[in-house]
């Protein structure tokens, strides 16, 4: 079986039986891809490689200082896409049996404050167009903890105000519900009846909460863009990003308490290991104090 046939085969399974989204299934695709341009280069035109074709690959990988998290993550990408090959029958064994993900250390998200959150809330300009929009978005982000993806997909007729919850579709197409917060519910409300209401909205995007100039949803970027900015004004020195939003959110709840098994059905995370990266933010956090504030530390 040719590379070009198998990894199109791969590519439904990824989207038909494994329903994952889009992005997830181009990155699976783009890190076989790159197994099979190696191949091609070594005259190996069929996908039944040997271990030490495999071992070869990530010496290449090594050898162009690609990191170790990126190497991991194709080396995951590949192992899937073998035992793929194994179910469908495609190939007998295995050559990724044995081997293992290169070592990574556990790197650990920035986190912001409490303090630097409303630093950044207070930075939007109210005044301007898009100010009321744009305190929404921030407030929602941090009160749900809601991936890029799942706010700028959020619909008007998934939140219920007066219950306080929000039916998110995350990753896989996998629908939960999130609470959200009075502050949120707050100003959501107030950017829909009072901002979004006098907007002309294109067609089919009539249901979305935040829209752009031209009455179409925002773009990842252009929440990437936003938050910069209001950083960019506030002057924190810490590499922000939507996703910070979710990870200060998660945090703040583990430091107050929390149960993690909460805390995982709020983030949508399929893993409790997922999840628990934060309790290690949380015993930084108790370090953190120990050494500011202990008289012997």
């Amino acid at each position: 079986m040719s590379w070009e046939s198998s990894i199109k085969e791969f590519k439904y399974y990824l989207q038909i039986e494994r329903s994952l989204a889009p992005n997830s299934v181009q990155a699976y695709i783009r890190d076989v891809n790159k197994l099979a341009t190696y191949c091609s280069k070594i005259h190996k035109t069929e996908i039944s490689t040997s271990i030490s074709d495999i071992r070869a690959f990530i010496f290449e990988l090594n050898e162009n200082d690609i990191s170790a998290r990126s190497q991991a993550r194709i080396i995951s990408g590949i192992k899937s896409f073998y035992k793929y090959l194994i179910i469908e029958d495609f190939i007998a064994n295995d050559p990724t049996t044995l081997i293992d993900n290169p070592k990574i250390g556990l790197k650990l998200p920035d986190v912001l404050s409490i303090i630097e959150i409303d630093m950044i809330i207070s930075a939007i300009d109210l005044s301007s167009k898009h100010g009321e929009r744009n305190r929404a978005i921030i407030e929602t982000l941090y009160s749900c903890g809601l991936r890029v993806s799942e706010l700028i997909n959020l619909k008007i007729s998934n939140i219920q105000f007066i219950e306080g919850y929000l039916k998110v579709t995350g990753k896989g197409n996998k629908e939960r519900l999130a609470p959200i917060g009075s502050k949120a519910i707050k100003y959501m409300s107030l950017y829909i009846n009072e901002v979004r209401i006098h907007q002309i909205i294109k067609k089919d995007n009539e249901d979305f909460v935040f829209l752009n100039n031209r009455g179409s949803k925002l773009s990842r970027v252009m929440i990437f863009t936003i938050i910069k900015q209001l950083v960019k004004i506030v002057g924190i020195q810490k590499n922000i990003s939507p996703h910070t939003f979710r990870h200060s959110f998660a945090t703040h709840l583990i430091e107050g308490g929390a149960d993690l098994r909460a805390v995982q059905e709020m983030l949508g995370h399929e893993s409790i290991t997922t999840t628990e990266i934060y309790t290690h933010l949380d015993k930084d956090y108790l370090r953190s104090n120990l050494m500011q504030f202990h008289p012997r530390s």
